[in-house]
């Protein structure tokens, strides 16, 4: 038997599992130059990371840019992304302890799931390039209907392995991922090496924010005591 209560274990993927902003807030630059606008920066761009592509640039674009320049927007974006994702150089990497986390929580009676901002095909290109294809059964994207805070993708993804949200658990970086899990009915818990810090992980609503995944066993042991992440990663 696992140490923890929960059936399914449904992680986020940018800024949780792997730190990919990088090409994120470089793809967001080129984006908003292709239709003539100054580049929001990474801060900016950090800030909508898990919302969903349309969501996050409709929140970056100036005031009266217009649905046109919305819609050029991202699609200029999916193809900066795509285009620099296939590049030799391209680096996205696990964040530390990701890979020894999910194995660790590999047992018959315990479903991983992701919850991500991501399309399907940017999801799988991930999942592939770090070798994690299997390691999930649940695969819950922005391509499918509404994004997060939405409570759609967790509750579909409960649908998926017939768990009930109380044997569910979010593992997410912002606040668009606690206030997800608060909208299904599930407990979350924050990470502090993501694009939000870890004191509106609490305010939303996270049970615990930690500061490195060796302590997720812990936490989903016993996710009730609120404690302060150990460290910050950079």
């Amino acid at each position: 038997m696992p140490d923890h209560p929960y059936r399914l274990i449904v992680f986020d993927v940018d800024g949780t599992l792997v730190d990919s902003q990088a090409g994120i807030v470089a793809s967001m630059a080129d984006a908003f130059a292709a239709v003539d606008l100054p580049d929001p920066g990474a801060a900016a761009t950090r800030r909508v990371v898990g919302l969903s592509l349309h969501e996050a640039i409709a929140r970056l674009l100036p005031d009266g840019a217009g649905d046109r320049r919305l819609d050029a927007a991202v699609e200029h974006y999916k193809r900066a992304f795509q285009q620099r994702r296939l590049a030799p150089d391209y680096q996205e990497p696990l964040f530390d302890g990701a890979l020894a986390a999910l194995a660790a929580l590999d047992h018959p009676q315990v479903c991983l799931g992701v919850a991500t901002g991501k399309s399907r095909r940017g999801l799988e290109a991930t999942l592939q390039r770090h070798g994690l294809a299997g390691r999930f059964v649940t695969l819950q994207t922005a391509d499918d209907g509404p994004g997060k805070p939405h409570p759609r993708m967790l509750q579909a993804a409960m649908h998926d392995v017939g768990a009930e949200a109380h044997e569910t658990v979010l593992i997410g970086d912002t606040v668009y991922d606690i206030e997800m899990a608060a909208n299904a009915g599930t407990p979350a818990l924050g990470v502090a090496w993501g694009y939000h810090p870890a004191e509106e992980l609490t305010q939303a609503g996270a049970r615990r924010v930690l500061g490195h995944f060796a302590e997720l066993p812990a936490a989903l042991a016993d996710p009730a005591e609120p404690t302060a992440p150990t460290e910050h990663p950079a």
